[in-house]
């Protein structure tokens, strides 16, 4: 059968058509490739039930004998003003605060960076993650371009670095560095994960290789808190947000056990992880257990539980009632938590620690999350890295006392090691300090150096002074904490011999520091007071481009 002229130009303008609306379709919709290749790959099974390791059945030795259980909750992008501790919150977190009422609020806690994944890398060693080249959080290049091509601020997508940049799941921290996980494990300790883990997903770098015992949870950034259209949530999708578009389009709701496949939680992701925790305290009541409880919430998709969502019918902004709400089952869930602690004889000896892992985000769009401080998440202003930090152990700390020192995350492995009576190695600097030698003091901010990174831009806080160094745009900023916690005032002008003695100080520190693992491959602008959602940038906004 031939085809005349006028059939093959017609098929031809057809494939042309068709080429075209595949190419529209891609450019709309290429960014949903990563969710629907992994699903391809790993699919998810449906729930099963979690049986974690039974410990003893009866003690060895009371538990006031043995050494002390170590209690690790982690919360994601919550800030500052997201508790109701010392007077905040949008909603009351009485459980939250029930850790610093019966144990130490550090007023001055700080994370190990402004972005999750170093933060959480810092809590595993001890150490800034800038010491090890982790810098950036792990992400794929789909995610950083999604950012670049729809965030419309100026963000730089830099594709030629993306031949350095290794898969995702290998975004990890080096295998020599030591987790205290692993620290714990080799004394004695059953050690525990449960949650997000973002410090890599593969065979060598997953929770149960670097010295968890047990691990449930996810392994990247994110995840759902339910499917979408689950008939108990209630979702608030950020239009404005590029994160947001890209994690609605990807993410699974899907946990795994012990690197097993992938399967669908019960529940609401905190309800499940605060229920699977139950399980696992009630499992090793018998013997020293370190728990890492990593929760997502308060981490974009926002999505609540309905029930929830209803009871804040006072709260008239959706996505704020929809935050407020998903806040509601966080301190829900630390609740539970202590609850078992308490009903298995175990309060009394077992340390808790609450903090979360960099302030709250920008792009949620709500303006009020870190106040009274500047800046968010991605940041280096106190909105960004200054954090809700508690620490109770009944009995051997005092009750209800508030410490201006500096607390930090870094600090969160020595305070576990001196308790545990572990050794550290001597082969390596350690950044943390001991927190339960604080427990007296009485002073100010103290004089030990606290060091941020982030490619170009680079902060050091020491005694009362913190300084902001960034090439882009070209800026220092210079504060006194002391007198001005909330950076109100730029010193950098007016102090330079201050300004000298804090550039120099800071250079020492961060000459220290490796080269990064992998080069960041988006940089994007960060106003510091006002969040993604309202007005572009004025010539008069105070930001810095962040690099990841």
């Amino acid at each position: 059968m031939k085809i005349g002229k006028r059939g093959a130009g017609i098929a031809l303008a057809a494939l042309a058509v068709v080429a075209i609306v595949g190419v529209v379709l891609f450019n709309r919709y290429w960014y949903y490739l990563p969710g629907i290749m992994e699903n391809l790959r790993d699919p998810i099974q449906p729930n099963r039930e979690v049986t974690w390791d039974q410990g003893p059945a009866e003690a060895a030795v009371p538990a006031n004998e043995r050494r002390p259980n170590i209690v690790v909750i982690l919360a994601d992008d919550l800030g500052f003003n997201d508790i109701s501790f010392g007077g905040g919150g949008i909603v009351p977190t009485p459980n939250i605060d029930s850790i610093a009422k019966r144990g130490v609020a550090f007023s001055n806690g700080y994370s190990g960076n402004a972005t999750c994944a170093p933060s959480r890398a810092a809590i595993m060693t001890g150490r800034y993650a800038t010491r090890f080249g982790f810098e950036f959080t792990p992400a794929p290049p789909q995610f950083a371009e999604t950012i670049a091509t729809y965030a419309g601020n100026g963000a730089v997508y830099l594709a030629d670095r993306e031949k350095d940049v290794p898969p995702v799941d290998r975004m990890s921290v080096p295998e020599d560095e030591i987790y205290i996980s692993k620290m714990l494990q080799e004394q004695g300790y059953r050690t525990l994960m449960l949650g997000k883990w973002h410090l890599g997903g593969t065979d060598t770098t997953r929770p149960e290789t670097r010295g968890f015992d047990e691990a449930l949870g996810f392994a990247p950034g994110a995840s759902l808190f339910l499917p979408k259209n689950d008939p108990n949530v209630v979702n608030s999708v950020q239009d404005f947000d590029p994160i947001d578009r890209f994690l609605w389009a990807n993410l699974p709701f899907a946990v795994q056990f012990n690197g097993g496949d992938r399967f669908e939680p019960s529940e609401y992701m905190t309800d499940y992880l605060t229920n699977e925790a139950v399980k696992a305290i009630q499992a090793n009541r018998n013997r020293p257990f370190f728990m890492y409880l990593s929760y997502n919430a308060v981490h974009t998709p926002l999505q609540a539980l309905k029930a929830d969502y209803d009871n804040l019918s006072h709260i008239e902004d959706h996505a704020l009632r929809t935050y407020a709400a998903m806040i509601v089952a966080l301190d829900r869930g630390v609740g539970v938590v202590l609850d078992e602690l308490r009903k298995q004889g175990l309060e009394e000896n077992t340390i808790v620690v609450f903090t979360s892992d960099n302030g709250g985000a920008n792009y949620i769009g709500l303006p009020d999350v870190n106040s009274p401080y500047r800046g968010f998440k991605a940041s280096f202003f106190e909105g960004g890295i200054h954090v809700p930090f508690f620490l109770k152990w009944p009995g051997r700390v005092p009750e209800g006392k508030t410490i201006e020192h500096r607390a930090a995350h870094v600090d969160i492995f020595a305070t576990a090691a001196a308790a545990a009576g572990a050794s550290v190695a001597q082969d390596r600097v350690y950044d943390g300090i001991d927190l339960l030698g604080l427990t007296d003091w009485e002073g100010g901010l103290g004089e030990r150096p606290l060091f941020f990174r982030s490619s170009h831009y680079k902060t050091l806080l020491k005694g009362d002074w913190k300084l902001q160094v960034s090439e882009r745009p070209k800026k220092n900023w210079l504060f006194n904490l002391a007198e001005d916690p909330t950076e109100r005032v730029n010193l950098a002008g007016d102090n330079p011999e201050k300004l000298a003695e804090m550039m120099t100080a800071l250079e020492e520190i961060d000459g220290e520091q490796a080269e990064p693992i992998w080069p960041a491959l988006v940089e994007a602008p960060m106003m510091i007071d006002r969040p993604l959602g309202g007005a572009p940038r004025g010539p008069e906004d105070d930001f810095v481009f962040w690099a990841n």
